[in-house]
Order: C-alpha cells, then sequence, then structure tokens
C-alpha cells in the first residue's frame, strides 16, 4: 500500500544523489523563492531602459502607419529603419550588461517577463534574432539566458499556477523565427548543455525529464504522484461533488490541451528544421531508451519518468503521426540496422528470439533503405504507447485496487471496535484506523487526478485510431499481396510477422479492456470495423500465436464486450458476432483453445484455465442464442473429434469445480454453526478464533470464485444437452459423465446435504435449487438407454435412495414440471431395472478368465485393444477416456494416440464367443 501512495522508491544513495542533481540545474539560488509575483516586470534600470527601448520601437511602429505610403519612401524609410535598429541594438546593449552591469548567472535574464507579457511590439523579436544570430558569441549571450529563465519558470510553475501557459507560448514564439531558411532558435537550444547530458545517477529516466531542456516543458503533470500542488488547489475540499469534479477536469485538460498544442509545435519545429531534425529524433528516441523499464509489471518508478512526463511525450508523438499514412511506413523497420528501437529482447510473436534474429541477420544489406521519418515517427509513437500508456493505465488499475483493499481493511476494522475496544491493543487499533483512513483518502484524491488525466477522452481516442492504424498493419503482414484478409490464414507464418515483439499484439488487448471498463463510448469510432476484423482473425488463428496468454487476452476482450458483462458494448459484440469471418470460424476457434489451456507450460495453468474457460463459456452462451453460430456447433459436435475433447475438458472443470465449491460451503456451515454456540466459541483462545474466521474469510472467497465458475460450465451442460446428444453418450464418455452426475446429485439431495445450508447462500451464488433442477435436466437431456445403463453401473454414487430423496424433494418444491418429473421417474424405474440385471450379469460372468477382463477395471472387455509402447491389452472405451486426459500408455508412460491402438481380433472373437456360451 505504501508503494501506491509514494509510487515507489530508489536507493537511499540515488535518491538524495538525484535531488541534489536536480536542485543545483533546476533551480539557481535566488530563484529558488520566486513567487508568480516575479514573473511580472519589475522596476530597476535595466528594465526601465527596456521599456522605454519596447515604446520607441513601438512609436516607430505608429509613424510608419500614421505615415502612409511615405513611410516606404526614402529618406522615410531609412530613418524609421534606423530608428528600429537602434532600438534593438540598444537592448542587446541592455541585455548584455554592456551599459550598466553584466548579468549575474544566478539571475533570470531581464527579457524574459516582457516575453512572458505576450506585449512586445510586433517583429520586435524577429528583428532582435535576425541582427545577432550571425554573430554566435552574442547570440548566445542574450538568448541563452532567456531560454534557460523560460525553463525555471516552466519548472517552478505547473499545472496549479495561473502563469503556467506563458512559458510555453513563449517558447514557442521563438522557435517558429525563421531567418531565411535557418530557425536560429532551435539550433541553439540542441546546442546547450542541458539538451541531452549523459546520466549522472542510475535513473537516467527521471532525470532527462528533470534536467533535459524539453524534459522541462514536457514534465508539468496532472499526478498526484507528480505534482501534490495540483491536489491540494483542486482535489483536496471534502465538498467536492461528482459535478464539481467533472468541471474541474474539463479545466485542467483544457490547460492540458493547450500546452500540448503548444508542446507540440515546438518539437514539430524542431523536427522540420534540417539543422535540429536529427538531434531532435535522438532526444525522443533517448527517452523512450532511458524509460524501457516502465514496461516492466514491478518497475523502480523513482528511477524513471512520470507518467505525466510519459503522457505528454505520447500525445505530441501522436500529434506528429497522425497524418502519416501506413502505406508510407516501412514495416520492416522493427528489424532495420539503424532502427531507433530496440527488440532484441523482446518476446516475438511467433518464433523464438533467436530464430528472429538470425532471419534479420540474413536479410541482404542492400535491400535495407534509409528509414523516412514517417517511418520513425510511428515506431517512435508505437513504442511510446508501450512505454507511457500502459503503464499509466496498469498503475489506475492498481491504485483503484488499493482504495478497494484500504476500504475492506477499515471496514474490517470498525465491525470489530466492539471486540477490541477496552483491551490492551486499543491504543494500536485506533492509530491503524487512522493510517487506513488517511492512506484512503490520499488515495481517492490521487485517483480524482489520474481520471483528469488519463481518462481523457482526447487522449484515448487518439491512442484508440492509433492502435485501430497498428491493428491494420499487423492484419496486412498475414494478408497475401494484393487480396483481402481472410480465413484461414495460411499454414505458413511470414517471419514478418513471427518476428514481431509480442507486446504489439498485447498492448492492443489491454488497451481496448481498459477503455472497455473506463470509457467505453471511445469504442464506437469509425475505426470500429479494423478492430473486429483484427479480433475475429486472430482468435480464430492459434497456430500464429506463440503464447497461449496472448490469444487468453484477445478471448478476453471478447468475454468483456459481452453484454452480459458490459451492456453498453452491446452493438459492438453484435457487429462481431455477425462479421462474415466469424460464422465459420469463431466456434471451432473457442472450443479448440477451450482445450488446448488445459497445459500452458506455466506454474499456475491449473488456476488459469479456469478463468480462461470462464470468458470462452459466457461467450459460448452469447453465441448459442445465434442460430448461425448455434448450428456450427451442432455440426462440430457430430463432425468433428474435437468436441469429445471438448467434452471431456467440460465434465473435469465441472466435477472439481463443483466438487470445491461444495466442499468451502460445507466448511462455512461448520464455522457458521461452531459461533452460534456463543458460551463454546468463546471458551476458545484468541489466536483459534482468529485462525477460524481467516479460514471462513479464505472459504468464502472461494466459495464464490468456484461456484460462478461451477455455474457457468453446468449451464453450459444444460443447454448443450438439449440439442445435442450423441458425442455425450460415445462409450469413453457416458460413464464418467453419469458418475459426475450422480455424484453432485448425491451432494444435493444426500444425507449430508444439509451441511450445505449456509446463511445468506446468496452472498456465495449458491442456489441449490436451480442446481439441482439443472442437473436432472441433463439426465432428461440424455435419456436413452446407453445413458441408464451408465448411471446404474456407477456403483460409487448410485443409489436407489438418492433418487427417491431427488424425485421427493422436486415434488415437495414443485420446481419441475409434472411431465418432467414422470420422465424422470420412468428414466429412474429403467435404471433400477438395470441395476437388477448388472447384479446379476455379475453373478453370471465371475468365473470369466483374467484375460477376458481390462486389467484397470475389471470389467469383460467389449473391444480389447492392444497398447503397442506396454503390450498390455485394454477395453478400448476404458483406454481412450485416459486418452482424452493423457496422450501416455498407463502402464509405462510412454506417448500413445488412439490412431496407436491395435484391435485384439482373436481375443475379442473368444470373448464374443464365451459370452455367447453363457446365454448372456
Amino acid at each position: 500500500m505504501e508503494v501506491l501512495l509514494c509510487h515507489a522508491h530508489c536507493s537511499k544513495e540515488d535518491e538524495s544523489k538525484l535531488k541534489q542533481v536536480i536542485s543545483q540545474n533546476m533551480t539557481p539560488p535566488s530563484f529558488s523563492s520566486l513567487s508568480e509575483h516575479s514573473l511580472q516586470i519589475a522596476p530597476g534600470r535595466e528594465t526601465e531602459m527596456i521599456i522605454y527601448l519596447l515604446e520607441a520601437y513601438n512609436n516607430v511602429g505608429i509613424e510608419e502607419r500614421n505615415l502612409a505610403k511615405r513611410a516606404s519612401q526614402p529618406p522615410i524609410n531609412e530613418v524609421l529603419k534606423n530608428a528600429r535598429h537602434q532600438c534593438v541594438r540598444h537592448c542587446v546593449l541592455v541585455l548584455q550588461g554592456t551599459i550598466t552591469r553584466p548579468r549575474a548567472s544566478s539571475h533570470i535574464s531581464w527579457f524574459v517577463p516582457f516575453l512572458l507579457s505576450g506585449k512586445l511590439p510586433q517583429l520586435f523579436l524577429q528583428e532582435l534574432i535576425q541582427m545577432t544570430y550571425q554573430d554566435n558569441e552574442t547570440f548566445q549571450s542574450i538568448m541563452k539566458p532567456v531560454l534557460h529563465g523560460l525553463m525555471q519558470i516552466t519548472q517552478v510553475c505547473g499545472l496549479d499556477s495561473d502563469y503556467f501557459l506563458l512559458p510555453f507560448k513563449a517558447v514557442r514564439e521563438l522557435v517558429v523565427i525563421k531567418i531565411g531558411n535557418k530557425r536560429p532558435i532551435c539550433n541553439l537550444i540542441v546546442e546547450m548543455d542541458n539538451w541531452l547530458s549523459p546520466p549522472i545517477t542510475s535513473a537516467a529516466g527521471r532525470e532527462i525529464e528533470k534536467l533535459s531542456f524539453i524534459g522541462a516543458f514536457l514534465s508539468y503533470s496532472i499526478f498526484a504522484e507528480d505534482n501534490t500542488y495540483v491536489v491540494e488547489k483542486y482535489y483536496s475540499s471534502s465538498n467536492l461533488t461528482h459535478e464539481g469534479t467533472k468541471l474541474i477536469h474539463q479545466t485542467i485538460r483544457h490547460l492540458m490541451s493547450t500546452s500540448r498544442a503548444e508542446l507540440y509545435t515546438i518539437v514539430h519545429t524542431l523536427l522540420v528544421n534540417a539543422d535540429t531534425r536529427e538531434t531532435t529524433l535522438v532526444y525522443l528516441a533517448t527517452v523512450l531508451k532511458l524509460n524501457h523499464k516502465r514496461a516492466q509489471m514491478q518497475a523502480e518508478a523513482s528511477l524513471l519518468g512520470g507518467d505525466g512526463f510519459m503522457l505528454n511525450v505520447l500525445v505530441v508523438l501522436q500529434k506528429l503521426s497522425v497524418k502519416i499514412q501506413l502505406e508510407k511506413v516501412d514495416v520492416m523497420y522493427p528489424f532495420h540496422p539503424k532502427s531507433r528501437i530496440d527488440i532484441s529482447q523482446e518476446t516475438r510473436m511467433r518464433s523464438s528470439n533467436q530464430e528472429a534474429i538470425e532471419w534479420a541477420q540474413k536479410i541482404d544489406p542492400s535491400s535495407w533503405q534509409e528509414p523516412k521519418f514517417s517511418t520513425e515517427g510511428y515506431f517512435l509513437t508505437l513504442q511510446c504507447h508501450h512505454l507511457a500508456l500502459l503503464p499509466s493505465c496498469r498503475f489506475y488499475s492498481k491504485r483503484l485496487r488499493a482504495i478497494r483493499e484500504v476500504s475492506r481493511l477499515t471496514e474490517e476494522l470498525q465491525s470489530t471496535e466492539a471486540q477490541w475496544k477496552g483491551t490492551p491493543g486499543e491504543a494500536r487499533k485506533k492509530v491503524l484506523l487512522d493510517k487506513y483512513k488517511l492512506q484512503f483518502k490520499k488515495l481517492v484524491q490521487a485517483k480524482a487526478c489520474a481520471d483528469g488525466g488519463l481518462l481523457d477522452e482526447v487522449l484515448l481516442r487518439g491512442s484508440y485510431r492509433f492502435y485501430c492504424q497498428v491493428m491494420q498493419m499487423i492484419l496486412n503482414l498475414v494478408t497475401p499481396e494484393g487480396q483481402s484478409v481472410s480465413l484461414p490464414l495460411s499454414n505458413d507464418v511470414s517471419m514478418e510477422f513471427a518476428a514481431l515483439p509480442e507486446w504489439y499484439m498485447e498492448d492492443i488487448a489491454e488497451f481496448i479492456l481498459f477503455i472497455v471498463q473506463y470509457s467505453p463510448s471511445t469504442l464506437q469510432d469509425t475505426c470500429l470495423p479494423t478492430v473486429i476484423t483484427f479480433l475475429v482473425v486472430f482468435v480464430s488463428s492459434a497456430n500464429y500465436i506463440r503464447n497461449p496468454y496472448l490469444l487468453a487476452k484477445l478471448i478476453e476482450v471478447l468475454f468483456v464486450l459481452n453484454p452480459a458483462i458490459q451492456d453498453k458494448t452491446k452493438q459492438v459484440f453484435q457487429d462481431i458476432t455477425l462479421h462474415p469471418m466469424s460464422a465459420d470460424h469463431l466456434v471451432p476457434a473457442l472450443m479448440n483453445f477451450f482445450t488446448d489451456i488445459e497445459t500452458t507450460g506455466a506454474s499456475s495453468e491449473f488456476y488459469d484455465k479456469f478463468s480462461i474457460r470462464y470468458h470462452i463459456s459466457i461467450i459460448f452462451k452469447s453465441l448459442w442464442e445465434i442460430p448461425s453460430h448455434r448450428q456450427v456447433m451442432i455440426k462440430q459436435s457430430s463432425e468433428s473429434k474435437d468436441f469429445v475433447r471438448f467434452v471431456n475438458m467440460l465434465m473435469n472443470d465441472t466435477t472439481f469445480l463443483l466438487d470445491e465449491s461444495l466442499d468451502c460451503l460445507k466448511r462455512i456451515h461448520e464455522i457458521q454453526e461452531a459461533r452460534k454456540d456463543k458460551e463454546a466459541w468463546n471458551s476458545q483462545s484468541e489466536e483459534e478464533q482468529q485462525r477460524r474466521l481467516k479460514q471462513l474469510e479464505t472459504d468464502e472467497r472461494q466459495c464464490r470464485s468456484y461456484l460462478t465458475l461451477a455455474k457457468e460450465t453446468l449451464d453450459m451442460f444444460h443447454y448443450l444437452t438439449r440439442d445435442i446428444k450423441s458425442p455425450f453418450l460415445r462409450p469413453e464418455l457416458v460413464a464418467r459423465l453419469a458418475a459426475m452426475l450422480n455424484f453432485n446429485l448425491q451432494q444435493l439431495c444426500g444425507p449430508k446435504c444439509k451441511n450445505l445450508k449456509v446463511e445468506n447462500k446468496e452472498k456465495y451464488g449458491f442456489d441449490p435449487r436451480k442446481m439441482l433442477i439443472q442437473l436432472t435436466s441433463i439426465y432428461l437431456h440424455l435419456d436413452s438407454e446407453e445413458f441408464a445403463s451408465a448411471v446404474a453401473a456407477d456403483e460409487r454414487s448410485y443409489r436407489k435412495e438418492l433418487f427417491e430423496d431427488a424425485i421427493g424433494k422436486m415434488r415437495k418444491l414443485a420446481i419441475m414440471a409434472p411431465v418432467k418429473l414422470d420422465q424422470f421417474c420412468n428414466l429412474f424405474q429403467r435404471i433400477e431395472n438395470i441395476v437388477v440385471q448388472n447384479k446379476q450379469k455379475e453373478l453370471d460372468t465371475e468365473d470369466a478368465p483374467d484375460e477376458f477382463r481390462d486389467p484397470l477395471m475389471m470389467t469383460i472387455m467389449s473391444d480389447p485393444v492392444l497398447l503397442p509402447p506396454s503390450g498390455t491389452i485394454m477395453d478400448r472405451p476404458i483406454i481412450e477416456r485416459h486418452l482424452l486426459n493423457s496422450q501416455t500408455d498407463p502402464f509405462n508412460r510412454q506417448p500413445l494416440s488412439v490412431d496407436m491402438l491395435q484391435p485384439a481380433t482373436d481375443l475379442k472373437q473368444r470373448i464374443d464367443s464365451w459370452i455367447k456360451s453363457k446365454n448372456l
């Protein structure tokens, strides 16, 4: 929590050194106490002279206007020109200190307040620069102090200052001045010592923000971590209303928009000026290079540029690239030998890092063209999104989690006040409560600042449009030249795509997830069709993405766009489902990924798969309501072997999730019952009570999570079995499915079902009636001889009394229609008849030879097959059931697949003959 409040720390040594460097370079001694009043023109001999000279210069202009045409004719024009020239020349002498005294290096140039006032006579600056720029010593002695002064004022006047915009306008006014084909101020700026000085500490990213000339103008920030004065001025009031906050946001965003427009003009002018273009590109690339660690999940924030600084750089780059046409961008630039962006250590989209490097090295050097600005600007902007926008979005979400956590801790401490009040620990608890309240206040204020800076529609829409362009670039790489993108994509993945950094796609997904949650209206833009095509194409092309978690993130985007999750994106989700390519490809792709995500190689793969499959199940539920997608699902069930694997994984998940959630409910019931006995509960030690309450909290959290996931898997079983039947009745599936249903029916209706009764069951999302009706409905959906036989064969969970209890509960609660209940009773009766037959069959076959029995289940084999790796013979349904979960021989763990199984024809004939001889 403390990390969030101070936004991380560097080492004490680096922190001290950085503060010293900044104090020495930012603010000279006499400037450290600068107030806004000091920015006004102060009295003094030098200022009196400058005022006189400016008035004289202005009077020349008045005379020119009064004399009209005569002012352009000799000798008057020469007199006026000479008068202007003398005014400017004497002003130069004053600024140099020639007439009075030399200006101390620690003082701001006397000319700065006049420049900030915005009241300089027209063309005065032009003539001043024109007169001095050819004499480099004079020019530097006049203009360097001016530029340093403007920089220092910017470092003092943040967004909380009424004078905030003045230095921006002044620098912009200076840099645009052009003498011939030169822009002298631009050249002077990049020649200054603080344009791009080498790092002094390990906090190089923070140094370039605080100490470089342009960095000073880019570093203003609304974020509380960067500028506490903004909080104090705008967001510290306890009476601030929602409408008041919106008004403050509008005011600050207007200020930021104006200042960013000025910054864009300054940087754009530096770039169009031929002498400073390369130096400016180097500066921008260096900013990104020194802040590359911002992309890390646990970055040392105090060593790096702040969110405000990086977002300002981003907006400037966005404005520079807004008119760049994609066809003028060289998509091979990331691999170019002269690329300013280093991707050598990045994880790639499909290839390994080594493969990508070797491929790039093999490209013919003569084929490389000199990078143009359109290409460099485009990829610098893309890199800046990665280092500026996405880390800011992640920290915003992290801050919200911290607010919820502090709020929870505060409420928890307040709710237990009666227990700790009057105890020896009361003082410590009060201190802790005050600490939580202060943290909560600071975090809420920081969030308000971040709302103003990050949730700015102009910023988000600019990023959204840029990312749409990036999506189109990526789509172009997987589309044959001269054709439109279509599915399926080619099986041959081009290295131009495979070698791209993985974060190109990951950042797009993360950004869409962010705006769907905090600014869904941003999605509605003319580039939305590109977004939809991008999502459909790559969700349906798992072979193009190496990292399963990246594909899972794209699927999560579909999940959050689902109207069941975000109602405001209903139309977007509908457009995705109606996309021409989604009809035939989306369902099979999601179904395959549902099974493939079983193993990812990550240490957390077991739990990751549940959340990913939950996302897919929510998407499936919506697709099932669309006839075209439902037909594809039904078609998949009858034609694709993958559907069997899908059903198997669905059964595995349902079994585990229901088992875990019902176990959690039992433990919750146990502690709730224990707390009702006050005497027994109070007799326990405080440590034991705390331990059990902690366990209760854990069980409640897990129960909510498991039940949420379990309900969706059970729901999917329910609607799939209603229209799809045969795959569920396959020999390798039906026995496990019957056992799963029987076990969970036993949990709900068996003798121990009372242990599931908990207080406020809605809190956990537990609805036993709905769960019972869904389970029994699945029995009815699958009603057949094969299914009845499988239920009857389940010796672990099936009991006659269990079905009688279930029928009694449903009749008592009237939760099933009479016709359906009669059908269930009929199924139960048939199952009972099969049970009787099975018992007789067991008696008749108890003398069967061991070679006729499956070595694992000890049942008579109906279709014996040989397992080549071990030479063992097993019953086909049993080994195929095993292979659905593990493609190995169960006797020696060697690789084994269904197509490797060899029919044991001779043994089958002997088994059949033996059964026939028994008249079975």
